[in-house]
């Protein structure tokens, strides 16, 4: 199912993904933690693993603590229904180095999201960060790249 369909679970889904990356942008490990089941996961843009929310507020919090991160954008793909409690999004993103108005386009991802609902609350279950290179297609990445500058305020 489409985003666009009208049902409400694509809008309560979308405002997860939108959570995540505000919380990215506070630089908040907590608030992007609480967004996750207890036992949900993340793979992160260099393939390293965080697994259970608190190892997932632990390590961003480290990140957050020891680097001077970017500020994310992203655009919702897709939105679809895999099972009734389960929802699939996909996204593709990109990040604005500090000071900087220009999204860096080696840094641009498709980032998917499994979300679960818990006991009546939507929580992500799986969190994937994948870099967008597209080896050897130049072309790929520009097009991203102006897609998603056209979100950056």
């Amino acid at each position: 199912m489409n985003a666009t369909e009208g049902n409400a679970y694509p809008r309560e889904v979308e405002a997860i993904y939108r959570q995540l990356l505000e919380s990215w942008n506070k630089r908040s490990g907590a608030g992007m933690a609480a967004l996750f089941a207890e036992g949900g996961n993340v793979v992160g843009f260099d393939g390293s693993q965080m697994d259970g929310r608190t190892a997932i507020e632990a390590e961003l919090s480290r990140i957050f603590a020891d680097h001077e991160t970017a500020a994310y954008v992203g655009k919702v793909r897709e939105v679809r229904l895999i099972a009734p409690d389960v929802v699939l999004l996909r996204a593709v993103a990109g990040l604005v180095p500090p000071g900087k108005s220009e999204i860096n386009p080696a840094a641009n991802s498709v980032q998917t999201l499994v979300v679960t609902k818990q006991d009546g609350t939507w929580r992500i279950a799986l969190f994937q960060n994948t870099p967008a290179q597209f080896h050897g297609r130049p072309e790929l990445v520009e097009q991203m790249t102006e897609e998603l500058q056209q979100l950056v305020m």
